[in-house]
């Protein structure tokens, strides 16, 4: 594509503080996959990265079950003096993009305070101390977005899907309750979207019933929704024009009440992304 084509419109529901710094996960991951500086094994975090921060955290008796690369803490040392000094995060994440020579538009969903709560057995959890601190062991019984109701979408994005030249919305294969609703929770954000002259387009996150990786099928169970591609189809209704599926499930093409395009949507190696990747731009291309 060519620069400046591509807007990506990213959760802000899981940021939270973590040693005093503000910590922005997706934007971050984001900003590190594109610039070409992300951790290809873990999937997180910068290649290359030492940890010696953390080691002298845990020496301290410091909170450590969040891991901060000693490069990554970069990032969020200068985030966090931005923020003090009143830039808003739309305004940093544009800047860091640029820094780090990334072509794409990457945007905060808002710049206004929403964090993902995850009710569970143990009460009010924090999505970083339920998905990290945790690793997804206690039992769901909900999900909400603390903040969600008073946030607005930034005016960035706003413009964005009002551009009367889109050629087309994809939302990507992600937890559609824990990385997609806090996005969609932003009052407006929603009617932009179904305002927006074109296609919207899903990728359904199950492949054979099951999550690739994560507790998306658990969460979709514990909010009522189906744990299958219907359901992906039934939590996003009319948002969308059709729903992308994977070679393994079309036999449910039919079935679905939206539009359904099969297609493989595993992605296991870079050829794959990119493949995946291109089958969007022809279907946004009339292919």
């Amino acid at each position: 594509m060519p620069p400046g084509a591509l807007t990506i419109i990213g959760n802000t529901g899981d940021d939270f503080e973590h040693c005093g710094l503000p910590i922005s996960p997706d934007l971050d991951t984001i900003c590190y996959t594109l610039s070409g500086l992300a951790d290809p094994v873990r999937g997180w975090g910068r290649a290359g990265e030492s940890w010696n921060f953390m080691d002298a955290l845990a020496t301290l008796g410091g909170p450590d079950w969040f891991s901060l690369g000693d490069r990554d803490l970069a990032l969020h040392v200068l985030r966090a003096e931005a923020l003090r000094s009143g830039t808003s995060l739309s305004e940093f994440t544009s800047a860091l993009a640029a820094r780090l020579g990334i072509a794409a538009t990457i945007l905060p969903m808002s710049d206004d305070r929403v964090r993902t709560i995850v009710d569970c057995d143990e009460g009010a959890l924090a999505f970083q101390d339920y998905f990290v601190r945790l690793r997804c062991a206690p039992a769901v019984r909900g999900v909400r977005f603390d903040g969600a109701d008073n946030a607005r979408p930034g005016a960035r994005v706003l413009a964005a899907l009002a551009d009367p030249g889109l050629a087309g919305i994809v939302i990507c294969p992600s937890n559609p309750v824990l990385s997609i609703a806090p996005i969609l929770a932003v009052p407006g954000m929603a009617d932009a979207i179904r305002n927006a002259a074109a296609p919207v387009l899903a990728i359904s996150p199950l492949i054979g019933g099951k999550a690739v990786k994560g507790p998306t099928r658990q969460i979709m169970q514990t909010m009522g929704v189906g744990a299958d591609n219907a359901g992906v189809a039934a939590w996003y209704g009319d948002l969308i024009d059709a729903l992308a599926i994977d070679r393994a499930d079309a036999a449910q093409a039919a079935d679905l009440g939206v539009p359904a395009l099969v297609t493989e949507t595993l992605m296991n190696t870079d050829a794959d992304k990119l493949r995946l990747a291109h089958w969007v731009l022809d279907y946004f291309n009339g292919g």
